[in-house]
């Protein structure tokens, strides 16, 4: 015999409540199979349901696509830091900078390797002394470096920086969507319960098939177990 199953997803959750709605727009208020009690809970409770899921959705959606944006500019930052330091220690080994300069790019003063660069974290902190060292190196006289140029590597830290603060920023009002919808699905869950279960009562006095049949009209869901479902489709084989 079928099963009721109670939705197991906010997109079936709201198909059961919204085909709830539609069933009670199609009868009058003395025909509906629920109270007037749960009615208005409906007609109050699933808009605001579907309007938090869609913002969730939303900010994440968003989110994944600031992500991504994050990572290949992630990969571009990386590399012109990376080359920055490494044609800084050339003009350091050719005599053309003095080894103390490394100072003002918050570098060890006798470390000639690039530093860790592995993380947005490290990134972001390693990148703004870079470009504050060197524009402090050249008000003082220093020359430029080239090939790339403090421009450049700034213009790509500028935008680096723009997808690491906005992502960040996505990832707490994703959150905060995902714990309001969370919150909600408890409140979708028994209210779908309690919907269902008037449903039923309603339809009591008919045969099994027939109050299924009836109250699936109103978005109760039903499903056949393994066996069941192994059983019919024997049947079929054999016809």
């Amino acid at each position: 015999m079928p099963y009721r199953r109670l939705p197991n997803t906010d997109q079936a959750r709201l198909r059961a409540l919204q085909a709830a709605l539609v069933k009670a727009s199609k009868v009058s208020p003395f025909d509906l199979a629920f109270s007037q009690k749960v009615f208005l809970k409906l007609k109050s409770f699933v808009p605001y349901f579907e309007q938090t899921i869609s913002q969730y959705n939303f900010s994440k959606d968003r989110q994944a696509q600031y992500g991504k944006l994050l990572g290949d500019q992630v990969k571009v930052t990386r590399l012109y830091i990376s080359h920055f330091v490494q044609v800084l220690n050339f003009c350091i080994i050719r005599g053309e900078i003095k080894p103390e300069a490394r100072l003002a790019y918050n570098l060890a003063l006798d470390d000639k390797a690039v530093p860790d660069l592995t993380t947005e974290t490290q990134i972001k902190e390693i990148g703004a002394d870079v470009i504050r060292g060197e524009e402090k190196r050249i008000m003082s006289g220093g020359s430029r470096i080239y090939n790339p140029s403090i421009a450049m590597v700034k213009v790509k830290y500028d935008k680096f920086l723009e997808y690491y603060n906005n992502h960040k920023n996505l990832l707490v009002t994703t959150q905060k969507h995902h714990e309001k919808v969370t919150e909600l699905r408890e409140v979708a869950d028994d209210l779908i319960v309690h919907l269902w279960n008037e449903v039923e009562a309603s339809f009591e006095h008919l045969i099994p098939d027939e109050k299924r049949e009836k109250s699936a009209e109103y978005g109760v869901i039903y499903l056949l177990r393994k066996h069941e479902k192994e059983q019919i489709a024997g049947d079929y084989d054999h016809m």
